[in-house]
C-alpha cells in the first residue's frame, strides 16, 4: 500500500506555517502504526512555487522551506529503519522558467540550451497553435527577447522540455540515477504521457475556453520509446516502484505503459473514473457521481488491465477533492462512509493509494471567498471564467470550487485538537479545516472503531489474504444506481464486497453460492448479520465482505 505525503500541508517542525522534512521524520510511528509499505513524497525540491513544487528550478536541491539535504538523508534512513521504501515525485516534462537551462534557452535562438525547450515562431499573428494550458489560456508565451513563442503546457512559468532532444534525455536519467544512489526506491512521474508531442505541434479540437485542453496532446509517437529508454539507463539499476500519471490515457495505451513484461512502468495512474462527476471537458460543476457509470468505467480498467499489466487504485490525492465530501456523506455518516469507500477500493486488484488524511475520513474545506484558496489551478479558473468570459457567476464558482478544489486536498493534516491541529505553532500556509477539533488522528488512533483503525485493518487483511491482490474481478449489478457489488476469485476461493452508495436502507439479493458463508469484514459490526442472508439489508453506505473459502 503507497501513502502520498503532501509535505507543506502535513506537519511543520519549526513554526513557520509549512511542513517540512523533520515534521515527517516527526511521524514516521504513526505511518509505520498505519500498516504502509511506501510512501510516495509530492516534489521538494528547490522551486519558486508557482504551481505548489511542479516548478522545479533545481532538480538535485531541497526547498528551503523544506529543510535541508541533510534533512532529507535523515527522513531517507528513518524511512527505511521503519521498514518503509520512499518514492520520489519526478517531474520532468517541464522545469520551473527559473531552472538555469530556461534561463540559458531563453538568451539567444542560438544558445546551445536552446533546444532544452519548444520554441516556435507565431502563426498568422497569433499563437503557433490552439494547444490550451492546464491552468487556463493559452499553452503558449511571448517572449520578448528573441520575438519567439515556448509551451507551457501548464503555468507560463513551467516551461515544456523538448524530449526529442537527446541531451535532454540524458540530463534526466543522470538527475534520476542520483537519486538512486542515494538510495531512493523508486518515482511517480508526473505527467508522463505528456513527454512526446505530436511532430508539427497540429491544431487540436478545442473546448469550453476556446483552446484544446491540455492533455489532447498525450500519448505522442515516441514516448514508449522514450521510458523504454529511461528504464534501460535508470529503471533496471536498482529494484525501483514506478508509477506514471498518465493523464488522458486509453486503456490500449495503459498496457503498454505498466505491460508485466517490465519494460517501462509498474503501474499507471488512469483518471477516468474521477471525471465521473464533470460535465463534459469542464470539470468546474457540482453534478454528482453516476454509481453505474463509476462501476462501468473502473470495471473496464479492472478487466481489461487483468493478467497484462496492473492497476493503481485511488479516490484521492493532492489533485483531488476530499473523497467523502465527493462521493459519500461527510456530515451524519462521515465515518461510515468513509469506511465504505475504502471498503469498495481496497478489495479491487491492484495497488491502493492513500492520501494524507483519507485515514481519517478527513472531509472539504469551508472555503468562504476565492481569497481562501492558494492553488493556481482554482484561482486562475476564477478569474477566467468568472471575471473574463462570464461563463458563471461568482456564487456558482464558489459552490464548484468548495467541492472540486485542489485545495481540499492541501488543508493541513489534522494531527489533534489543539490549534492548528497540532500542524503548526505559526499561521499556516493555508487555513485548517475548522472540524479538527472533532476529527484528528490523536482522536482517531484512542477509538478503535474510528477511520484509522478500518484502513489498517484493510491494509492488514490485504497483507494476509492472496485472494485481495490477485483474485479475479467480476461486476455484479451493473445497472444499480445505490450498490456497488463485485466478486473476487482465486481458485476455489471467493470474495463477495457489497457497497451502498445511498443514505437509504437498500436490499440486495446476495448469489446463491454465498448464502450461509462468513462475514470477512463490514463497517456496520452490529447491523449486517455474520453469516450472508438470502437477502441482505444494507444500513446507509453499509459495506460487507463475505468470504467462500471453497
Amino acid at each position: 500500500m503507497v501513502y502520498q505525503i503532501y509535505p507543506r500541508s502535513f506537519k511543520d517542525s519549526n513554526g513557520d506555517g509549512i511542513g517540512d522534512l523533520r515534521g515527517i521524520i516527526e511521524k514516521m510511528d504513526y505511518l509505520q502504526e498505519l500498516g504502509v509499505d511506501v510512501i510516495w513524497l509530492s516534489p521538494i525540491y528547490e522551486s519558486p512555487n508557482d504551481d505548489n513544487g511542479y516548478d522545479i528550478s533545481n532538480y538535485q536541491a531541497i526547498m528551503k522551506e523544506f529543510g535541508t539535504m541533510e534533512d532529507f538523508d535523515e527522513m531517507l534512513a528513518s524511512a527505511h529503519a521503519h521498514g518503509l521504501r520512499l518514492v520520489m515525485d519526478l517531474v520532468v516534462n517541464h522545469t520551473s522558467d527559473e531552472h538555469p537551462w530556461f534561463v540559458e534557452s531563453r538568451k539567444s535562438v542560438d544558445n546551445p540550451y536552446r533546444d532544452y525547450y519548444i520554441w516556435r515562431e507565431g502563426k498568422d499573428g497569433k499563437f503557433p497553435n490552439n494547444w490550451g494550458s492546464c491552468f487556463t489560456g493559452s499553452a503558449w508565451e511571448f517572449d520578448e527577447r528573441t520575438q519567439m513563442y515556448y509551451l507551457h503546457l501548464f503555468s507560463k512559468k513551467q516551461p515544456d522540455l523538448n524530449w526529442e532532444n537527446p541531451k535532454v534525455r540524458e540530463e534526466v536519467f543522470r538527475m534520476m540515477n542520483w537519486w538512486l544512489d542515494k538510495g531512493v526506491d523508486g518515482f511517480r512521474m508526473d505527467v508522463l504521457s505528456l513527454l512526446s508531442k505530436e511532430p508539427g505541434l497540429p491544431d487540436l479540437g478545442p473546448v469550453l475556453n476556446g483552446y484544446a485542453v491540455y492533455n489532447a496532446c498525450a500519448n505522442g509517437p515516441h514516448v514508449h520509446e522514450y521510458i523504454q529508454e529511461m528504464r534501460r539507463k535508470v529503471l533496471n539499476r536498482a529494484d525501483t516502484i514506478t508509477v506514471g500519471e498518465c493523464c488522458a490515457v486509453t486503456l490500449e495505451e495503459a498496457k503498454k505503459y505498466a505491460s508485466r513484461d517490465g519494460r517501462e512502468v509498474n503501474m499507471v495512474f488512469q483518471f477516468e473514473h474521477m471525471d465521473v462527476d464533470s460535465d463534459g471537458e469542464n470539470k468546474w460543476t457540482d453534478k454528482k457521481m453516476d454509481l453505474r457509470k463509476m462501476k462501468e468505467v473502473l470495471t473496464r480498467w479492472e478487466k481489461g488491465l487483468e493478467g497484462i499489466a496492473w492497476n493503481s487504485l485511488f479516490w484521492e490525492n493532492h489533485d483531488q477533492p476530499r473523497s467523502v465530501s465527493r462521493y459519500a456523506d461527510d456530515g451524519r455518516y462521515r465515518v461510515r462512509s468513509a469506511k465504505m469507500l475504502a471498503t469498495c477500493l481496497h478489495m479491487m486488484q491492484g495497488t491502493p493509494y492513500v492520501y494524507q488524511g483519507e485515514e481519517l475520513g478527513m472531509t472539504n474545506a469551508p472555503f468562504q471567498s476565492v481569497s481562501d484558496f492558494r492553488d493556481l489551478d482554482s484561482i486562475n479558473a476564477y478569474r477566467d471564467l468568472v471575471k473574463d468570459q462570464k461563463v458563471f457567476t461568482e456564487e456558482e464558482m464558489l459552490r464548484f470550487l468548495r467541492k472540486k478544489s485542489r485545495d481540499n486536498a492541501r488543508t493541513p493534516f489534522q494531527w489533534d485538537d489543539s490549534e492548528n491541529g497540532g500542524f503548526t505553532t505559526g499561521t499556516p500556509w493555508i487555513m485548517v479545516n475548522p472540524n479538527y477539533k472533532e476529527i484528528n488522528a490523536k482522536e482517531e488512533l484512542a477509538d478503535p472503531a474510528s477511520v484509522f483503525h478500518y484502513y489498517q485493518k484493510l491494509i492488514r487483511l490485504r497483507k494476509e489474504n492472496p485472494i485481495m491482490v490477485y483474485g479475479t474481478y467480476d461486476l455484479l449489478l451493473p445497472e444499480s444506481e445505490t450498490i456497488y457489488a463485485y466478486t473476487r476469485t482465486l481458485g476455489k476461493e471467493k470474495l463477495l464486497v457489497v457497497c451502498s452508495f445511498s443514505g437509504e436502507e437498500e436490499t440486495f439479493d446476495c448469489p446463491e453460492e454465498f448464502v450461509g458463508t462468513e462475514r470477512f469484514l463490514t463497517n456496520c459490526e452490529t447491523e449486517i448479520p455474520k453469516k450472508c442472508p438470502e437477502k441482505l439489508v444494507l444500513p446507509p453506505w453499509g459495506a460487507v465482505v463475505y468470504h467462500l473459502k471453497g
